[in-house]
């Protein structure tokens, strides 16, 4: 599903230091965010069939098997603590210690319904998540039909209303349709919508296009992006070119421990652009998983999670240098549940 927010002016390729992630909650006790039935399992290769009526996914998720390479650092002291009340209904609670950012508190709330759509996918799906200072990101997600997802997103900054968000997603056959209707304002006459389309050529390509129009304040415009991908029997190469840049990643597979991710992306607006290495390696018999990345910014990140089972804990590790900016940022959290 189409993020409008890459519309608008946000961070480009060239920034030197990444926005510093949270650290990443649990899924819920049924996720309804993971792929259907049949799909891929963390860290697999997309499974192939011999059949062509195979869906090839959302335009939106070309490049998500290298993003899942790439670490997602974080900065100071962060402890999250997830609690199951039911077979539907969970919350998590998040308090985040920071040196150089505000420190915060989150409470979040998640609702899976009763509409079974596979081992691994029930819905509707209800989250949200409020923070001390008032703020409110919610968002809903609902399996019409089998064919047919739609999905709500909230957010507000305090008092005011920061983002309204509905997608829509139909999944055919051999091909996936959608729409994305962004900070609609009837009043003012302003928005943004998103139309996707992406289509499974073989069965190892998939060919796709976006339409972004923007219409704000008696201003408009349109941007138009052409995307492919081609999946190997161990790497998948993806690109997207249109009016505003271009993406282009490769995602390999080396072994069953061992993944690496390369990304280019370009704006043409900015004027920038940047080239980053990701690599994931797992280490099942110590319940680890090491993640890294470099870019072409001399950005240096790397996470490590452990598990400390028996216990219901997930220990991490963070650490992010640029050199360039002599900038550094350390930290480390602690996931309960």
């Amino acid at each position: 599903m189409g993020n409008v927010l890459a519309a608008g002016p946000g961070p480009t390729a060239g920034q030197g230091v990444p926005n510093l992630g949270a650290f990443p909650p649990p899924p819920p006790p049924t996720s309804a965010q993971g792929a259907a039935a049949g799909s891929p399992a963390p860290g697999q290769p997309e499974q192939k069939t011999d059949d062509k009526t195979t869906n090839p996914g959302t335009f939106d998720e070309l490049h998500k098997k290298c993003k899942e390479v790439f670490p997602n650092p974080m900065e100071g002291c962060k402890l999250v603590v997830n609690k199951g009340i039911s077979n539907h209904f969970q919350v998590n609670h998040t308090i985040s210690l920071c040196a150089f950012g505000p420190s915060s508190y989150h409470f979040g709330a998640t609702y899976v319904g009763t509409k079974q759509i596979s081992p691994s996918e029930a819905y509707p799906v209800l989250l949200g998540d409020i923070d001390t200072s008032g703020s409110l990101n919610a968002q809903m997600i609902h399996q019409i039909t089998n064919r047919i997802r739609t999905k709500a997103v909230v957010q507000t900054q305090q008092s005011k209303w920061a983002m309204v968000q509905l997608d829509a997603d139909y999944r055919g056959d051999d091909y996936t349709a959608s729409v994305t209707l962004g900070n609609p304002d009837f009043v003012n006459e302003s928005g943004i919508v998103v139309a996707h389309y992406l289509q499974r050529i073989t069965k190892r390509l998939a060919l796709g296009a976006e339409l972004l129009y923007h219409h704000t304040q008696g201003q408009e415009a349109a941007i138009v992006t052409v995307a492919g991908r081609y999946t190997g029997d161990n790497w998948i190469a993806t690109g997207n070119l249109g009016g505003a840049g271009c993406h282009a990643s490769y995602y390999h597979q080396g072994n069953e421990y061992v993944q690496v991710g390369v990304e280019f992306e370009a704006n043409l607006r900015a004027q920038e652009s940047a080239v980053s290495l990701g690599y994931q390696l797992d280490v099942p018999k110590a319940n680890m998983v090491f993640r890294g990345m470099l870019d072409s910014n001399w950005t240096v990140a790397a996470v490590l999670e452990k598990k400390l089972q028996p216990l219901p804990f997930t220990f991490m590790l963070s650490g992010m240098l640029n050199h360039t900016k002599n900038q550094a940022r350390f930290g480390f959290g602690l996931l309960i549940g």
